[in-house]
């Protein structure tokens, strides 16, 4: 390491605590300090560049420094960078909203601003609940989620996560949620259909909603990919079927779209593979193309009457962040959903979604890959849990940063989420460095299953 990232990784050490971070394992294993980005390039204190496969945690998805989205951010800066969002307002959070509601699936009429993913989700859930309350519906107090869901990391949005590795630890903080199982592709038998596999799997949950419907607000899904729950995917018959249970027991319908949001499933919103509106859409992450914190949820009008009234304490709905609709980060958002509409950034995925579909199939190759998905812009390898071990995903993880390029394994999964801007070229880099990687624990598997055959 150069004595310019050495310095400043000391410094680091010295006062930061990192999130999803063992800060131990950095002794072992140094931080990279970032001194500047440029597209689909990072760059250290040293000169050296890291193509970032995970558009630095999901939100990058038009290149690092874009200059149009700078340029927005400059031009707002000089004339207003934030105001209270309660009893004023300011042109970026007008306009951004009427966008949100031009581009969004019909009937989401209303949006209400936050900071990120997991308080859009903790607004969503208050409102579903508050809505029903308003109504008189007293009773409806609880929460459906999918098995292996992720919303966040804040209480609410755990308690309607299911993912054990960020949960278990606050279990005794977080309220009951009924866990419902998933049509996951992954689990999908051999000699099923995907639909009939899915229809079994709805049986159980119709019953569940015949036994808790009057109880419950309303069903939470991440559409199509359960990103943080190891990049699980499922078809849009099962969203679709999953939105029909909830018209038909009269529940409301939570889409979180968080993190697949803005073209990562190859449509602009995942919710649109299945043609369905959900009561309550949460979006962040690609919203400001990575550049600042902000979510929105997006719901309908029918919902916001439910809180209309001539007095606060009455029936509004009392939540706020300081920062809520901030000027700077609503232009950041517009200047995103500007480009993606007039470069049509969705219609041009198509053929870099149909390369990655392409050289996907490499990978099946290694008998410790047990299955290989993708949805969209995303492509998920998923190594044989009975074959790799942590130790051998963080091989991958330093063969990856050896080779100039950002992978961040999810458990036993690796995978490439990168910005929309990336070229056939660079996505031949990823999937070489990937096969490189998972060669390296190949041979070391065949070496090891060699040696208990001879003993």
């Amino acid at each position: 390491m150069s004595d310019l990232n050495q310095a400043w990784v000391q410094r680091d050490l010295n006062v930061l605590w990192h999130p999803c971070t063992q800060m131990k394992e950095h002794e072992a294993i140094p931080l990279i300090p970032i001194k500047k980005a440029q597209g689909v390039y990072l760059e250290d204190f040293n000169g050296k560049r890291y193509l970032d496969a995970v558009s630095s945690w999901w939100v990058n998805l038009l290149g690092h420094c874009n200059p149009e989205i700078n340029a927005a951010i400059k031009q707002q800066i000089d004339n207003l960078e934030h105001v209270i969002l309660a009893g004023f307002s300011h042109a970026p959070a007008i306009r951004l909203a009427e966008k949100l509601v031009e581009i969004s699936p019909h009937n989401l009429s209303r949006v209400f601003y936050a900071d990120n993913g997991s308080s859009g989700v903790e607004v969503a859930l208050k409102m579903s609940y508050h809505a029903w309350h308003n109504q008189g519906e007293k009773q409806k107090r609880t929460f459906l989620t999918l098995d292996n869901s992720y919303h966040g990391e804040t209480l609410g949005a755990m308690s309607v996560s299911q993912v054990a590795l960020y949960k278990n630890t606050y279990k005794d903080l977080l309220f009951d949620v009924i866990s419902i199982p998933v049509a996951d592709t992954f689990l999908q038998p051999a000699e099923q259909t995907y639909e009939e596999f899915a229809d079994t799997i709805l049986q159980d949950i119709e019953q569940t909603l015949q036994n808790h419907s009057h109880e419950v607000c309303g069903l939470i899904v991440e559409p199509l990919v359960q990103c943080a729950g190891n990049m699980r995917m499922y078809k849009p018959y099962f969203l679709r079927k999953l939105f029909e249970l909830t018209r038909k027991y009269a529940i409301h319908f939570i889409a979180d779209e968080v993190a697949v949001g803005f073209g990562r499933t190859g449509t602009l919103f995942a919710c649109e593979q299945a043609d369905i509106t959900p009561d309550f859409m949460c979006l962040s992450k690609g919203l400001t193309g990575g550049y600042l914190p902000l979510a929105a949820v997006l719901t309908s009008e029918q919902i916001y009457q439910y809180f209309y009234a001539d007095y606060a304490a009455d029936k509004a709905f009392l939540h706020s962040h300081s920062y809520t609709g901030n000027p700077l980060a609503c232009t950041a958002a517009l200047a995103t959903i500007e480009i993606l509409q007039q470069e049509n950034i969705i219609e041009k995925n198509k053929e870099k979604i149909a390369y990655l579909k392409k050289i996907s199939h490499a990978f099946r190759k290694h008998t410790i890959v047990g299955d290989v998905r993708q949805m969209g812009m995303i492509l998920a390898i998923e190594l044989r849990s009975d074959a790799v071990t942590r130790k051998d995903m963080l091989k991958i993880y330093q063969h990856a940063l050896a080779q100039n390029v950002l992978l961040r394994p999810l458990g036993n999964v690796i995978y490439f989420m990168p910005p929309y801007i990336i070229t056939e070229q660079q996505i031949d880099k990823l999937a070489q460095v990937a096969y490189q990687g998972i060669a390296l624990i190949q041979e070391r598997y065949n070496a090891h299953t060699k040696n208990l055959s001879t003993t």
